[in-house]
C-alpha cells in the first residue's frame, strides 16, 4: 500500500527489512522481533481509536473506487514484503476506513466502538480456536453456556437451548430449520416426500429480507413466504395474519411458521407479539421473533414493555448483541424454548469430531448443533463486555440510547420548518425529511414528499464528501427516500444530536 507512514510507525533499522519468517514461530530472534512488530500495529490501532473518538476528526476520507485503487497498492506479490511494509499497509488501511465508532456516525444499526468488547476480540484472535468442541475451547464453551442461559432468562424462559451464529440471517435460518424439524421430524432423512402438502410461512411486509431468504434456501419457494400487511407504523396487522392463514388452509396448504419482528430495520417497529402468539397457538404454528435489532430492550425495565410484551410465548428468538448492545461485529444469537431440538435437527455425528467415548461430558461439544463445522469464537467479547457493564450497565445503556432518540424527536419538532418527522419512533430509528429553504412553507403533500425524497441522496453525498456526518436514507412502500437516523453508539451525546441537525441544515439549505 501507500508508503507515507509517519515516523512514529517506523520500525528500528535492524527489524524494518526483516520478513515474516523472522517472527514467531520460525525466527531465531522471534520474541524481540514479534514484540516490536506487534507494538507498532497496536500503536496504529490506538491512533485509530483516538481519532474515532475525536469529534474534530472526519468520519471518512471519501474517494471513489477508481481513485482509491490509485491510492493503494493492493496487489499480491510473488515474494513477501518487509515487516515495515506490512506496518505501512496497516496504517494505510485504517487511514481510509470509515470510523463507524465516531460519535457522528448514525448510518447503520451497528455503530460505536466498545473498548472492552474490542479487547475481547483481540484476545479471541490471539487464542485462534474453533468453537465446535470442549476439547479445544473449554473456557469459551463454558462462557457461551453461561451467557446464553442468561439471555434466555431475560427472554423469560427456564431451560431451552441457544447458539451463537454468524449473523441474524443465519439465526433466522436456524429457527426455520428447527420449526420444520419439530413439525415434520422425518424431513431430515426423507426430504420433501415426508410432507404431504405445501408448507407456508408468514411474516410482515416490513420484515428483514433474510426471512424470505429462508423460503428460497430451504426449498419452500419465495411464493410461499407470505407477506402480511402492516399498519402505517410498520407493525404486522394480526387480523390480516389470521385471514391469510385461513386462506391458505382453505387451499389445502400447511401453515407452519410465523415470524414476528421486534425492531424492524427501517422504522424500528415492533409487531404485536401477544396477538400474534394467540393466532399461532390457535393454528399450531411455530412463532419466531426476529429481535435481532430490538432484543437489547429486553434489558430495560422502562422500555421492554409494551414493545416486547409476550416474547416469552415464542418458540425461538433471534437477538444480536452486536446491534443495540454495542458488542463488536459479529455477535448474533438464536434461542429456543425447547432443549434438544437444535441438536436433533442438525446433528450429523461426524466420528472424527464428535466421538461418544471422550474423557469429558460430551454435551459441551456444541459443534453438532449447527450446520457449520468451523465456528468463530463470538462469545468472549460479549462475556467480557457483560462482565464490565453488568445487567445494570446494559439497562442504563439502553435507556440512554432511547432517551437520546426522544431528544432528537423533540428537537425535530422544535425545528419543524427545517425537518419533517415521519412518525413517532418506537425505537432509536428516527425517520424524517430534511426541508431545504425552497420547500419551507410549502404545503406538505405527495408532490412535496417526492421533492424531499430527491434531496436525500444529494445531501448524503455531501455528508460523505465533507466527512463530518453519516446518516442513512432509503424509501419504503409508502414513501420516497427519507432519512433514517440510528443512535446505537454509547459515544453519542445530546450535543452530537444538535450538531447532526445543524450540519444537515448547513450542507443542504441550498438544495
Amino acid at each position: 500500500m501507500a508508503n507515507n507512514t509517519t515516523n512514529q510507525y517506523t520500525l528500528s533499522a535492524n527489524v524494518a527489512n526483516l520478513k515474516y519468517t523472522d517472527l514467531f514461530p520460525t525466527g531465531p530472534n522471534g520474541l524481540n522481533v514479534s514484540r516490536e512488530f506487534l507494538q507498532k500495529v497496536v500503536d496504529i490501532l490506538m491512533e485509530f481509536i483516538k481519532n474515532t473518538n475525536d469529534r474534530n476528526e472526519k468520519i471518512l476520507d471519501f474517494h471513489h473506487p477508481d481513485e482509491m485503487k490509485k491510492l493503494l497498492d493492493l496487489k499480491i506479490p510473488e515474494k513477501g514484503v518487509s515487516l515495515q511494509q506490512l506496518v505501512n499497509d496497516c496504517h494505510a488501511t485504517l487511514k481510509y476506513q470509515v470510523k463507524t465508532g465516531h460519535p457522528r456516525f448514525f448510518n447503520q444499526l451497528s455503530c460505536g466502538l466498545d473498548l472492552v468488547s474490542m479487547a475481547g476480540e483481540w484476545l479471541t484472535a490471539t487464542a485462534n480456536t474453533n468453537m465446535f468442541t470442549y476439547e479445544i475451547a473449554p473456557v469459551f464453551i463454558l462462557m457461551e453456556t453461561v451467557v446464553m442461559t442468561h439471555m434466555r432468562e431475560a427472554i423469560g424462559w427456564k431451560g431451552g437451548d441457544s447458539i451463537l451464529a454468524p449473523g441474524g440471517s443465519i439465526s433466522n435460518l436456524y429457527a426455520f430449520l428447527a420449526a420444520r424439524h419439530k413439525m415434520f421430524p422425518n424431513y431430515k432423512e426423507k426430504g420433501l416426500q415426508s410432507i404431504k402438502g405445501q408448507l407456508v410461512m408468514f411474516t410482515s411486509d416490513q420484515c428483514h429480507y433474510s426471512v424470505k431468504s429462508c423460503a428460497a434456501v430451504c426449498g419452500l419457494g419465495t411464493d410461499y413466504c407470505i407477506m402480511v400487511p402492516s399498519d402505517e407504523r410498520g407493525r404486522m396487522i394480526p387480523a390480516e395474519l389470521e385471514r391469510l392463514i385461513q386462506e391458505h388452509k382453505g387451499r389445502g396448504n400447511l401453515p407452519f411458521f410465523v415470524n414476528a419482528t421486534s425492531g424492524t430495520t427501517v422504522l424500528g417497529s415492533f409487531d404485536p407479539i401477544s396477538d400474534i402468539a394467540d393466532i399461532c397457538e390457535r393454528h399450531k404454528c411455530w412463532l419466531h421473533i426476529d429481535a435481532a435489532w430490538g432484543g437489547g430492550l429486553l434489558l430495560s425495565k422502562k422500555y421492554r414493555h409494551p414493545r416486547l410484551t409476550g416474547i416469552e410465548r415464542a418458540d425461538s428468538v433471534t437477538w444480536n448483541p452486536h446491534k443495540l448492545m454495542g458488542a463488536l461485529l459479529q455477535c448474533s444469537t438464536i434461542h429456543f424454548k425447547e432443549d434438544g431440538l437444535l441438536i436433533s435437527c442438525n446433528q450429523m455425528s461426524a466420528e472424527y469430531l464428535f466421538m461418544t467415548d471422550k474423557l469429558y461430558d460430551i454435551q459441551y461439544d456444541t459443534g453438532d448443533k449447527v450446520i457449520q463445522c468451523g465456528r468463530h469464537n463470538d462469545i468472549f467479547k460479549l462475556w467480557l463486555q457483560w462482565r464490565a457493564k453488568g445487567d445494570d450497565g446494559f439497562e442504563k445503556h439502553m435507556d440512554h440510547l432511547m432517551g437520546l432518540s426522544e431528544y432528537m424527536v423533540k428537537k425535530i419538532k422544535e425545528n419543524s420548518d427545517k425537518f419533517y418527522l415521519i412518525l413517532e419512533p418506537e425505537m432509536v430509528n428516527v425517520s424524517f425529511w430534511y426541508i431545504p429553504k425552497r420547500l419551507r412553507g410549502v404545503q406538505h403533500n405527495k408532490c412535496r414528499e417526492q421533492e424531499l425524497g430527491k434531496i436525500c441522496p444529494v445531501l448524503k453525498g455531501r455528508m460523505m464528501q465533507t466527512g463530518t456526518l453519516m446518516v442513512g436514507y432509503q424509501p419504503d412502500d409508502l414513501r420516497p427516500n427519507f432519512f433514517r437516523n440510528i443512535i446505537s453508539s454509547a459515544a453519542v451525546t445530546e450535543k452530537d444530536v444538535d450538531f447532526l441537525l445543524a450540519e444537515l441544515d448547513r450542507l443542504g439549505c441550498d438544495l
